[in-house]
């Protein structure tokens, strides 16, 4: 895995001196690619190529970025991986291409001269994010991997030009980047926690699409797909498979066996990250099944029984026979990383697992380069236990006549928001009641998965921008079609924008490569076309994948409640984190910022303080934008891409090598 960057500015008389901030945006992209740095330009052509390499495949020189192709005519910048690379290369050999090193950069160029750009993408199993400069045609193409694996962030340089990174702290190396904020976009933060693509937190800055190609030349920018999940999802509904449910199971777990072994081949140490839920117990019970030696696996638990998977974790371990590293961390530990946040997410980000997900990360670190995670199956498989709340609730308004929820839903509107302060737990059930003014099936889903509810209203003057699952149009008016629904806006926009974000940036801040054989494409196509009642079955989430996950691993040791990776936010704010909080939240700090409406902010703060817990959530979106605004005003590019040290995490861990139980 690796960080790319560069620049394309054509046509400017200044030449070499806008390409001249290339290396300082290499720079700062160090963290993704401790091993090895790489810069190429060409000033007549206005373009430059940055790299930052870590070694996953060929470890020689031979692997070293930007690389030319063999005829070089093509120049690439490469972040990920194309898994499927050896068979690749023996197909390409037997065209009559020659290699001269192991790394599947080198396979992939050889794709793309043999095919052509949009096929050798379709060909490759993978996840990436790249820059392909063409130096007869002098034309620069982005493309990102299918399902949004690798982020890949794109701007305009004021006086013309592009530039493009893997991560925003890059671009704002570049002095003739504007940086201005964009006050539409924080509307969705606030509403989801987090930035949907294609909108960023700068004005200026925008995130490419998964499976989507930009291509850019002296002339302008287009844009072509190569792979439509929506399309994908849509037509696996319609026609989905009519196999039995034996032959599905042997099916899914092949096809899983494959995803999952191509993933381990590197040529560095490989494990896995397991919580002992169903995803990464099946992922680690397949990588052990492929290993000859002990598979190593990493968990984290918490002193707190409610927060604490480890247990679970430990007992899938010993049963698979892996040889298994668990991390215990007091709220102390936790509460140490919370100011590296902003570093880490260098747009506002606020989901409150990415906490134990970068300790998780740092643990695994010390072990190993590679690490397979089991992200993805809740959105394939329909796991979330919000699609049958969802459900529930939309059958109970249903019930209820239009014009009488219109008017009910008028006359709570109408009602002073202080009144409602005064109730117990007064804005949770105004939270409730709101959703009397969903006017469909898919607006009260997103009112569910909405922090708040209208959010312009915490910034004065901005108005809420569009995007995908916002635009979604609905599947059918069934059970059935209404959960593929879910599932597909989920996967458009809360899987690549919150939980591979959050992977992404806590993995590769410490040169950790997170692999996730579930989000294959492959196994999305299976999943599309796999019928709703073999991903829900006896008010059982992912059936299939039970299904093969008990072949391997006894149904007592997974089969329980899921936890999610979260931590007691709640109780923080109430106590270690007050101090803190009240100063980011203190009026005056709020109106330093210029942006948020500091009044509502103090309302939600004193409400909280005095038992209204459901602005939890809200307020941590808010911290965690202050914490951020601080670090980005304080314009410290250097703290901002400052690796984290691995070793700073000095708390209790215990080694186990499982056995078969």
């Amino acid at each position: 895995m690796c960080g790319i960057c560069g620049i394309y500015a054509p046509g400017r008389p200044e030449g070499a001196e806008v390409l001249a901030p290339l290396a300082g945006m290499t720079a700062a992209l160090a963290h993704r690619g401790p091993d090895d740095a790489g810069v190429w330009t060409d000033a007549e052509a206005g373009i430059g190529l940055g790299h930052r390499r870590l070694s996953i495949l060929d470890l020689s020189p031979l692997g070293r970025q930007p690389m030319f192709s063999a005829s070089g005519r093509f120049v690439l910048s490469y972040n990920g991986e194309a898994f499927n690379h050896a068979r690749l290369r023996q197909e390409l050999a037997e065209a009559g291409r020659r290699f001269k090193g192991g790394s599947d950069t080198e396979v992939l160029l050889a794709a793309i001269e043999e095919w052509g750009l949009t096929r050798a993408l379709t060909r490759c199993v993978g996840m990436f994010a790249l820059a392909l400069w063409d130096r007869r045609e002098r034309v620069l193409s982005l493309a990102r991997d299918r399902l949004g694996v690798k982020p890949l962030y794109y701007g305009h340089l004021t006086g013309g030009g592009v530039l493009f990174a893997s991560e925003l702290k890059a671009l704002r190396r570049h002095a003739c980047f504007d940086a201005a904020l964009d006050r539409d976009a924080l509307t969705l933060y606030f509403r989801h926690n987090y930035i949907p693509a294609p909108h960023s937190i700068y004005a200026q800055a925008k995130k490419l699409l998964p499976g989507e190609i930009l291509v850019i030349d002296a002339k302008g920018e287009r844009r072509e797909r190569y792979w439509d999940v929506e399309a994908v999802w849509r037509e696996g509904f319609e026609e989905p498979l009519t196999s039995d449910d034996d032959e599905a199971t042997d099916a899914l777990e092949r096809l899983l066996t494959d995803a999952v072994g191509l993933r381990m081949l590197a040529d560095v140490p490989v494990g896995a990250l397991l919580s002992g839920g169903i995803d990464s117990s099946l992922v680690t019970a397949l990588m052990q099944k492929q290993s000859t030696r002990p598979v190593r696996t990493f968990s984290i638990g918490f002193a707190e029984a409610a927060w604490n998977e480890a247990p679970h974790a430990a007992a899938v371990a010993r049963r698979l026979g892996c040889q298994h590293t668990e991390l215990i961390v007091s709220a102390r530990d936790l509460l140490d990383i919370v100011p590296d946040m902003p570093r880490l997410w260098d747009e506002p980000f606020a989901d409150s697992s990415q906490i134990p997900t970068a300790i998780l990360c740092r643990l695994a670190r010390r072990h190993v380069t590679v690490a397979l995670s089991g992200d993805g199956g809740d959105e394939l498989f329909s796991g979330y236990a919000r699609y049958p709340w969802t459900l529930r609730a939309h059958a109970l308004l249903s019930a209820i006549p239009a014009p009488l929820r219109g008017a009910a839903h008028a006359l709570l509107r109408a009602l002073p928001t202080a009144l409602w302060g005064l109730l117990p737990r007064g804005h949770k059930l105004r939270w409730r009641l709101d959703a009397l003014g969903a006017a469909d099936f898919e607006a009260l889903y997103r009112h569910f998965v909405s922090h708040l509810k209208d959010p312009a209203a915490l910034i004065p003057g901005a108005r809420e921008p569009q995007y995908a699952a916002a635009l979604l149009r609905p599947m059918g008016d069934t059970p059935d079609a209404r959960r593929a629904w879910m599932s597909l806006a989920d996967i458009l926009n809360y899987l690549p924008d919150d939980i591979l974000t959050k992977v992404d940036r806590a993995s590769m801040a410490v040169g950790l490569e997170a692999r996730t054989p579930l989000l294959d494409h492959r196994v999305a196509e299976f999943a599309a076309r796999t019928p709703m009642s073999r991903k829900v079955r006896g008010g059982q989430s992912k059936w299939l994948l039970r299904q093969v996950l008990r072949r391997h691993v006894p149904e007592s040791l997974t089969d329980r409640p899921k936890m999610g990776f979260g931590v007691p936010i709640a109780a923080w704010l109430k106590g270690e984190l007050r101090p803190w909080a009240s100063d980011l939240l203190s009026p005056a700090a709020v109106r330093a910022g210029g942006l948020l409406d500091a009044d509502m902010v103090a309302r939600m703060w004193r409400e909280y303080l005095a038992g209204e817990d459901n602005w939890c959530h809200c307020l941590w979106d808010v911290l965690m934008f202050q914490a951020w605004r601080e670090a980005d005003e304080s314009g410290d590019a250097a703290s901002r891409s400052k690796p984290v040290d691995i070793t700073a995490c000095d708390m209790t861990v215990r080694n186990m090598t499982g056995g078969l139980a």
